[in-house]
């Protein structure tokens, strides 16, 4: 339904494949942003398994977040080199980053990055595995609006002991996001749209958002329309997930952020979600999950997202036969569950794992 087809561009068509790694075909350039934590040993898992499959992306690396920034300071955790290398790019893929969690901080990369670039539409597949979930069949797709709401970060103190947070909703915002998700659901043959929110109380902000999917229900009698509110959705995403199976859940920036690490949860791990990060322009790439330090240097962690987002961005980039590739030989990996890693019941490194999935992946491009 909604995971198996990913889409970039509606007007990019399959570019013919030559085999050439001397001149590349497509002439397009991705930034990719190494991270902190984890983020250098998935990353590296991600470029094996794009170069295995010959990728002609000119894939461009460099450095953000607060690794860096904690040696070389600065206002951001971007450096000015890699905004540069950003800017030039059709695309990015970032690996996991660090956010310090203290107010003096900057605000995160991935914040950062969909404002400048205005990546309103934050899209998470969720999708599972035989292996992993046998008496459970999931296929639906979470749509974050990722440019506003709490996330904007507007935040002051009225008071030593008391602070305020602003919670931006705009109607354009609402708008953009909203028909990006319905055009998801024509696209893909998806008949529901499932909208998140607590309107009972926030009936401004929360109204807002509603009146304009209504606006978008209008213009696609195909779909219907759901509303649940946050605390109901918790619930039903725990009680009876399949119900959801064929829809998009659209909500705001908070809402959908722990809507999708839930569900997350139901598929067997974060380290199986992929994400993208959508505009008109613009998009940026990257695993669901964060940087878990804790697991740094080990070479243990799950590659999966960060493979499937960089195969992901690949068939955005006009590779849609890597992404082919690349997904069939990922699940042909997890189901088969041999080199496979720890949280998902095996015992394969991160860069194991990989190989194999870059081993299936290359056959299947030969046939």
């Amino acid at each position: 339904m909604g995971s198996p087809a990913l889409g970039g561009s509606e007007n990019q068509g399959r570019i013919k494949y030559t085999g050439s790694e001397s001149s590349p075909v497509l002439g397009k350039k991705a930034a990719v942003i190494k991270g902190d934590g984890i983020g250098p040993e998935i990353v590296d898992a991600m470029l094996h398994v794009l170069r295995s499959c010959n990728t002609q992306t000119e894939l461009i690396l460099c450095d953000a977040g607060s690794e860096q920034w904690e040696k070389h300071g600065g206002e951001t955790y971007i450096p000015d080199s890699t905004m540069k290398i950003l800017e030039d790019s059709n695309a990015c893929f970032k690996g996991p980053t660090t956010t310090i969690p203290r107010p003096n901080a900057p605000r995160s990369v991935a914040v950062t990055l969909r404002q400048k670039f205005e990546l309103y539409s934050n899209i998470r597949p969720i999708k599972t595995y035989k292996r992993i979930t046998p008496d459970r069949s999931l296929d639906f797709v979470c749509f974050r609006e990722a440019t506003e709401g709490l996330y904007t970060g507007i935040e002051f103190k009225v008071s030593n002991d008391a602070a305020v947070a602003i919670r931006k909703i705009t109607r354009q915002g609402c708008s953009r996001f909203i028909n990006s998700a319905f055009s998801w659901a024509k696209r893909y043959k998806m008949n529901k749209v499932v909208a998140i929110t607590k309107r009972n109380i926030l009936k401004v902000t929360d109204g807002i958002f509603w009146e304009e999917v209504e606006k978008s229900a209008k213009t696609n009698p195909s779909i219907t329309i759901e509303e649940l509110y946050i605390d109901n959705m918790t619930q039903q995403l725990v009680i009876k997930p399949e119900q959801f199976n064929g829809s998009v859940l659209v909500s705001t920036n908070l809402f959908m952020d722990i809507i999708s690490e839930l569900a997350s949860g139901i598929i067997g791990s974060i380290g199986l979600v992929y994400s993208a990060n959508m505009g008109d322009s613009f998009s940026m790439f990257e695993a669901a999950h964060g940087s878990a330090p804790s697991f740094k240097g080990q070479n243990k962690v799950n590659p999966t997202a960060a493979i499937l987002s960089g195969a992901w961005m690949a068939e955005y980039l006009g590779e849609a036969h890597i992404k082919d590739a690349v997904f069939s030989a990922t699940e042909q990996v997890i189901n088969e569950g041999r080199q496979v890693t720890f949280d998902i019941g095996g015992n394969a490194t991160t860069m194991k794992m990989a190989e194999a999935i870059a081993d299936i992946a290359k056959q299947k491009l030969r046939k």
